[in-house]
């Protein structure tokens, strides 16, 4: 048995010192005795204070991101609601709910388990509305979210990997929305199911065994709903949270993005601490964006399934349309030639259905998750950027986000052509023509016209740094001249105007060396110069020191003629002089 150590002469001399101890509360010193216990054993007090350190920039547009964060947490609380009472099973029973319109009739146990929910579960309804709702809200959120980041350039290094998990977020809530969709078993579900089924058949040479596999059988099969089921609630949302998670980790990892502003550089990120003040901010803010989301759900039904009546292969809806989502890929169908189905070798090649069914949605997402290393290959640039661009500072980078919205607008509207003939008294085919001549014409138009509107903000903001806001005053002097009264800049403003870099098109060098031979490069380099040129050939030059200190010399002569009479036209002499 070991006793403690007495300790030296000289320690012991101080055995009564009393050191003074600052008051804690009894509830303090229970959470830091549970903070210490946790940190013994998971060393995690190093990463939780820098995260709860870690600063944030503070402006509205950052809070896309955060909406759509908070709708996938209120999708995931109002879908394990559902799953309490929800069957997925295929299994025909007869209905004696309390929904008496169908009351006997003949449907599958996934219907008639949300036919229970929505009218004999309290409560019920409103969390399917309130899980509908929120799923568009997230959609909605992350597509703006995409925008906001593909305009401002902050996918630029190192946020390419953020902005590729970003496009597999986006194509996976595509998926995910359809399989929730899916999953009642009515009418209209039903009939997206079955042009689902097509669109895989459309498949070349694997289309019936692919179809086959995921319907285990003839459509439409009682698999296909557990099926559903398992990828909607259990695989999707996993691979969701984690991607959720990457992402949010790699944001506190790296520097945030900031707008450019006072103080604002590529080595500092200026706004609030995560605690207390971005986390009390974020906490209230998921509770609004949850209200919101209760208070639409409340007052604007959406999915009334009892309307629609359980699925049957036979009938169709009159007018039925898939969620917006969706809408850009069944308006790609509709546009697409009859021609481009035909017949070689004893296989049936449906290239009409393949394109905007199967091929569309991964080729449009590829293109996104690409697009960032493609700039970065054009311009050259390999540095870190946390600062982040005026869309109108990238007149081609914004032209292109515009045609592609313009590309993706059309095709979503043409998804309604059939509404459009009806309500409108027009011809299907007419209009058909119509969206095929406008997919092509569209986008290039976009591209043109937001880019020239770029190009000539930019000129607007030179323009307004080198002589000033106008005002509207208009001065007369006195040999009878007007001029408009400009007010300076101050420096804050003038520096957001003149801070953007501008990127000079590449220079071709020779294609062959001293000796002759050809460079092993020279059509990569061609290819790379004519991009460079597309990108960077139309520029404004932001203003420089000196040209704004010419501007400020010889404005001398205006602001005399600003001033007071008498001492502008003594000022006036003296310059003429002078």
């Amino acid at each position: 048995m070991s006793t403690p150590h007495p300790g030296s002469p000289a320690a012991r001399l101080r055995d009564h010192d009393v050191t003074p101890q600052p008051a804690v509360s009894p509830a303090a010193r229970s959470v830091g005795g549970v903070a210490g216990w946790l940190d013994d054993r998971t060393g995690a007090a190093k990463g939780v204070g820098y995260l709860m350190k870690k600063v944030f920039p503070d402006h509205w547009s950052f809070m896309l991101g955060e909406v759509a964060m908070y709708s996938m947490i209120v999708c995931l609380l109002t879908g394990t609601f559902l799953t309490f009472w929800f069957v997925p099973s295929a299994g025909q029973v007869v209905y004696d709910g309390s929904y008496i319109p169908l009351k006997g009739v003949t449907m599958s146990e996934a219907y008639r388990s949300t036919l229970d929910i929505s009218f004999d579960i309290r409560g019920g309804l409103i969390i399917r509305q309130i899980h509908h709702w929120a799923a568009l809200m997230f959609i909605v959120a992350l597509s703006t979210h995409m925008l906001r980041v593909f305009f401002t350039g902050a996918f630029r290094k190192p946020r390419e990997i953020n902005w590729v998990i970003g496009c597999i977020l986006s194509m996976l809530a595509i998926v995910e929305g359809f399989a929730g969709y899916s999953l009642p078993d009515d009418l209209l579900s039903g009939t997206g199911l079955r042009a689902a089924e097509g669109f895989m058949q459309s498949a070349p040479v694997i289309g019936s065994y692919l179809s086959y596999l995921v319907f285990d059988g003839p459509f439409p099969g009682e698999a296909i709903i557990p099926r559903l089921y398992a990828v909607h609630v259990l695989l999707l949302p996993a691979i969701l949270v984690g991607l959720f998670t990457v992402h949010i980790v790699m944001v506190a990892v790296q520097k945030h993005t900031q707008f450019p502003g006072p103080g604002r550089t590529n080595d500092n990120v200026v706004g609030y601490p995560v605690m207390p003040v971005y986390a009390a901010k974020a906490g209230g803010f998921f509770f609004i964006v949850f209200g919101v989301i209760a208070m639409i759900s409340a007052v604007v039904g959406i999915n009334p399934i009892w309307a629609y009546g359980p699925y049957d292969p036979s009938p169709v809806t009159a007018g039925s349309q898939p969620d917006w989502y969706m809408g850009f890929a069944d308006g790609a169908l509709r546009l697409l030639p009859g021609w481009l189905e035909f017949e070689t070798f004893g296989f049936t090649w449906s290239l009409n259905v393949a394109i905007g069914a199967l091929l569309l949605i991964p080729v449009m997402y590829t293109l996104m998750a690409l697009y960032p290393f493609l700039e970065r290959w054009v311009t050259g640039d390999q540095r870190e950027h946390h600062l982040l661009d005026r869309p109108r500072n990238a007149p081609t980078r914004t032209g292109l986000g515009v045609a592609a919205l313009v590309f993706y607008g059309i095709l979503m509207f043409a998804a309604g052509n059939d509404i459009m003939a009806i309500k409108l008294g027009l011809s299907i085919n007419d209009i058909t023509h119509l969206f095929r001549t406008l997919i092509f014409v569209g986008p290039p138009i976009a591209f043109w016209v937001t880019k020239r509107i770029c190009l000539s903000l930019q000129r607007r903001d030179r323009d307004m740094v080198l002589h000033g806001r106008e005002t509207g005053h208009i001065i007369r002097t006195a040999d009878g001249q007007f001029f408009e009264r400009h007010e300076p800049l101050d420096p804050f403003t003038r520096w957001e105007l003149v801070q953007h870099e501008q990127f000079q098109p590449l220079q071709l060098g020779p294609a062959t060396d001293d000796h002759g031979v050809a460079s092993p490069n020279a059509r990569t380099d061609r290819l790379r110069a004519r991009l460079s040129s597309f990108y960077f050939s139309d520029r404004v030059e932001p203003v420089t020191p000196a040209e704004l200190e010419a501007a400020h010399h010889d404005g001398h002569r205006a602001e005399a003629i600003e001033a007071p009479e008498g001492e502008a036209h003594g000022e006036l002499e003296a310059s003429e002089r002078h």
